[in-house]
């Protein structure tokens, strides 16, 4: 398991009322990382956030993480 998947796994378990149903994969790319993010539907605008806020925050969080490693990575959240 890598750094940045744990990374967005454990923040968005705190995020979300339905922990349990946080699923994390990693789609790991010639340059770029794809971190895909699935949420119970009941917890999808908890971790989007007001005009997307959330998803924002979660994204410059794994960016900042990403550089730290020296990688490229993108975040997906699924419906």
């Amino acid at each position: 398991m890598s750094e940045l998947r744990d990374l967005i796994e454990y923040v968005s378990k705190a995020l979300v009322d339905m922990p349990e149903n946080v699923e994390v994969n990693e789609i790991i790319g010639e340059q770029t990382t794809v971190v895909e993010l699935k949420v119970d539907k009941s917890d999808l605008g908890k971790v989007i956030g007001k005009q997307g806020r959330t998803a924002r925050a979660l994204r410059t969080i794994l960016n900042a993480a990403s550089t730290k490693l020296k990688k490229r990575s993108v975040l997906e959240i699924i419906e």
